[in-house]
């Protein structure tokens, strides 16, 4: 009685291979692809990122050649903390790690230049913001 089901699961053993042969095969293929889109989702995802990264700090770059230029002509068209601030946002998009964009401060420092041109657009009585994205980068990622 023992040899009876032995003969049944070799008959249905070709079966079951065919069936795991299709599946990892099915499987090896998915994966195959959905690395392929990903990585090309992946790389569109990282290009408009890093335009709309670019695009904002030259706004703030483009903003302190200007006030740069109006100190240069006149040591007086600011006051002294004003021009203290102008300095430090220079540091600060100086500092920012343009060819880096894995590093993990990199969200900091964008939140620091923006405080700081805040700071300075307010101490000059002035309304300039950025305006080529969203305010808010949860709402950019859900664009996405």
């Amino acid at each position: 009685m023992d040899q009876q089901p032995k003969i049944e699961a070799d008959f249905l053993d070709p079966t079951l291979l065919l069936d795991e042969t299709h599946y990892q095969e099915g499987y090896k293929n998915g994966y195959n692809d959905g690395l392929a889109s990903g990585k090309e989702e992946g790389r569109q995802v990282g290009l408009k990122m890093g335009f709309q990264a670019g695009e904002e700090l030259g706004f703030f770059q483009g903003c302190l050649d200007v006030w740069t230029s109006a100190i240069l002509i006149d040591q007086n068209a600011f006051s002294a903390r004003v021009r203290k601030n102008i300095e430090q946002l220079a540091a600060l998009v100086g500092s920012y790690p343009l060819s880096d964009p894995e590093n993990e401060q990199i969200q900091d420092v964008m939140e620091k230049i923006r405080l700081k041109f805040r700071v300075i657009t307010a101490s000059l009585g002035v309304k300039l913001e950025y305006e080529g994205h969203p305010t808010s980068s949860k709402q950019d990622v859900e664009d996405l």
